[in-house]
């Protein structure tokens, strides 16, 4: 088995939630969104970000606003949706579900041991 592959499957499955847990404190830029997501060692590259950005977009769970810049082309700036705000809600309690069932699950392990 490849562990890499493990690892990358785990980081995909949590990466929107991630996501949408930047843009729901205000407005994200997404070179802003990959240096937290590195900051908290969870590593994006931009085109990887843009596409899951705009499949969110599409599906009415962000929307973005351009805002002049003065070093450059014009900035998106992604928020949340009413549609995206109930989303995060679900998946954060699907997380939180996860997270405690995984939690149970390892503690256990590790007392075996």
């Amino acid at each position: 088995m490849n562990i890499e592959n493990t690892q990358s499957q785990m980081r995909k499955g949590i990466l929107e939630f991630c996501i949408l847990s930047i843009i729901r404190r205000g407005e994200a830029y997404p070179s802003d969104i990959v240096e937290e997501m590195k900051a908290a060692s969870l590593q994006i590259l931009e085109g990887t970000l843009y596409p899951l950005l705009t499949r969110l977009k599409n599906a009415g769970m962000l929307t973005y606003r351009w805002v002049e810049s003065s070093s450059g082309p014009p900035r998106k700036y992604f928020s949340l949706t009413e549609k995206g705000e109930a989303f995060y809600k679900e998946l954060d309690q699907t997380w939180q579900e996860l997270s405690n069932g995984v939690n149970a699950l390892t503690a256990k392990a590790e007392s075996n041991s």
